[in-house]
């Protein structure tokens, strides 16, 4: 009689949501295990030996000569993205002028000197994305910029700032070394640079160093190959807006489908002689609808615009309520979606166990409305079904693009969908797949960058702190810092990025956020005649207690997640996301401005 009773009202709730929940969680489930590979985050293949060639600098007109530069300085910031860009100019507004800045590729930008790839756009609003808009003068031209825009963008806030005069450009540094005696921080670099510090900013990034498929043979193909962060525009002509006409008579291959395959595949496609994309997983998809910036919304914008609408859009993409939605795009209308739509308006009314319950639904509801869109676009069913992706939301970085989709409508583009196990070994001729190969003359690898490696490897250097201890030890079993910008044993030495801090979408916000933070103390370490700053170590344990309390509930969803850099490939520890904040970006910013406001910096030593 029971089982009768959960029948009908099985029947009943499918009836009410027009899907089957149970038959959504077993597909979920399906295609996570058909993705796991027991190697992990060993499966890549990093960019050094034979492969070092992957990450040269295609870009840098020319070589750079200088004489090796050695000199006493207040601040040394690493990096010259967006992060070192936003800290640079902070520091210069409060009067701080003694700082470096050091950069391995040959202009400013980080991410948007690398990826020029065609089609390359910011998936968060220019107005919000672009940072220092109000101080620099500038609007951009269309809601989602281009590449090329926002790294003019990036060389505007440099000329604005006078931050070239600080910046050595085509410099990789060796080393960090604490001198307890002179309380500095010794850099040295390959070019014979030895510039002795107070304070160091690392702003490398968690997405710098690209990375290669671990698939037999990638040594062996003898056609010609790049990563889609060292777009090679000698070997397709063309630009970052398409016109690749030297592709015409080549046959390509796209081994990836994230989000810069999403964006390059359309150019691809639209120039290459023949396309194939090599998927494993694909991305969810969703509406980007781009659009030039209206000259009369532009004229009529009032001081402190941006700010105002970068909180707006904090607020709703972190499911609360807001008035008015300013920004109006696919994040703020997929929040909505998962979280505030089918909510109850006092959070207090449910249980916890309710409240996921609801989430999940959202989330089902969402992904059928994806997958519908691809079947409305892509006129081959068979192609449309394996475009479909089976997961929750969130357990990759969601896409948005209007051209990816119909991309598969054309003629000389082939989808080889791999059944999530990849591309099974790549010939001197071709790709294969199920035992048929695939004859390429061009393997464009959209494979994405280094994640879940030590903080070190992937910022090419070591730090050795008070006593000689490494950062890379100090970080053996996990990271350990306090708010995520600072480590016991560390002095005057922070990180921004994402840590165990809070994760935003608009990541040049977090940056802009986690800078001010940094920069205050900074200044309060100058102002007050002091020489040093660093965590207790029982500031740092504390810490780490909270946040791995916060962390379960992002534990558990990862670990049901088709396998992804979010989740370190299935390795939840090493999952770019587990370890940031779990009280969400809109808790940890009143955190630290709690923190500010008492005015006793709980947890740091000064010296």
């Amino acid at each position: 009689m029971n089982s009768t009773v959960d029948a009908d009202d099985r029947r009943t709730l499918v009836a009410e949501l027009g899907f089957d929940p149970d038959a959504l969680r077993k597909k979920y489930r399906e295609e996570r295990d058909k993705r796991f590979n027991s190697e992990r985050n060993a499966q890549w293949t990093p960019v050094s030996g034979n492969f070092s060639h992957y990450a040269d600098d295609p870009y840098a007109e020319q070589k750079l000569t200088r004489a090796p530069v050695t000199e006493q300085i207040d601040v040394l910031i690493v990096g010259g993205g967006f992060g070192g860009l936003i800290s640079a100019a902070n520091l210069r507004r409060h009067g701080i002028v003694s700082f470096r800045i050091i950069e391995k590729a040959g202009d400013f930008g980080g991410t948007w000197y690398w990826n020029r790839y065609p089609g390359a756009q910011c998936d968060i609003e220019s107005y919000i994305y672009l940072p220092l808009l109000e101080e620099t003068g500038y609007i951009p031209t269309e809601k989602y910029a281009h590449a090329k825009e926002i790294l003019d963008h990036a060389r505007r806030i440099g000329r604005h700032f006078d931050l070239y005069s600080a910046a050595l450009f085509q410099t990789e540094i060796k080393e960090m070394r604490w001198q307890e005696d002179l309380l500095r921080w010794l850099v040295t670099t390959d070019r014979g640079d030895k510039l002795h510090a107070r304070f160091v900013i690392s702003a490398s990034g968690p997405l710098n160093r690209p990375k290669l498929p671990g698939i037999p043979g990638i040594e062996s193909f003898k056609g010609h190959s790049f990563h889609t962060s060292r777009w090679d525009y000698a070997y397709t002509g063309g630009h970052s807006r398409g016109g690749m006409t030297k592709l015409a008579d080549k046959r390509v291959a796209v081994i990836g489908t994230g989000a810069t395959a999403v964006q390059c595949i359309p150019y691809v496609g639209q120039d290459a002689g023949h396309l194939y994309v090599f998927q494993r997983t694909p991305s969810n998809v969703d509406v980007r609808g781009n659009h030039p910036t209206d000259p009369i919304w532009a004229a009529g914008l009032k001081p402190g615009w941006q700010a105002h609408r970068t909180e707006n859009f904090n607020i709703l993409v972190s499911g609360a309520l807001a008035d008015e939605d300013l920004v109006n795009d696919g994040w703020t209308d997929m929040m909505r979606d998962l979280i505030s739509s089918l909510l109850p308006k006092a959070e207090e009314e449910v249980s916890p166990a309710e409240l996921l319950r609801l989430k999940e639904l959202a989330d089902f509801r969402k992904g059928n409305r994806l997958r519908d869109r691809i079947a409305a676009i892509v006129k081959d069913p068979g192609t449309a079904e394996k475009l479909k992706a089976w997961y929750p939301m969130f357990c990759k970085r969601p896409t948005f693009n209007d051209d990816y989709l119909p991309t598969f409508n054309r003629s000389n583009v082939t989808l080889v969908d791999t059944e999530g196990r990849g591309v099974e070994r790549i010939t001197p001729g071709g790709l294969v797949v199920g035992g048929h190969e695939y004859p390429a003359d061009c393997i464009i690898f959209a494979t994405g960058f280094e994640t879940g490696t030590a903080y070190t490897k992937r910022s090419g250097f070591e730090v050795h702190g008070r006593g000689g201890e490494t950062l890379s030890e100090h970080y053996a079993n996990g990271l350990r810092t306090l708010h995520g910008f600072y480590s016991h044993g560390f002095p005057n030495f922070f990180i921004l990025g994402l840590s165990q801090n809070a994760f935003k979408p608009n990541i040049v916000d977090m940056l802009t956020e986690q800078s001010a933070h940094i920069t205050a103390l900074i200044t309060h370490v100058h102002s007050h005649g002091l020489s040093t700053v660093e965590p207790t170590a029982q500031a740092e344990t504390d810490w780490l207690r909270v946040i791995q309390e916060k962390s379960a509930e992002a534990r558990a969803f990862l670990a049901e997640c088709t396998p992804g850099y979010y989740s370190g490939e299935g390795d939840v520890d090493k999952g770019l996301l587990v370890d940031s904040y779990g009280g969400g970006s809109l808790e940890f910013s009143r955190l630290l401005s709690d923190w500010h406001s008492t005015g006793r910096m709980e947890g740091l030593r000064f010296t």
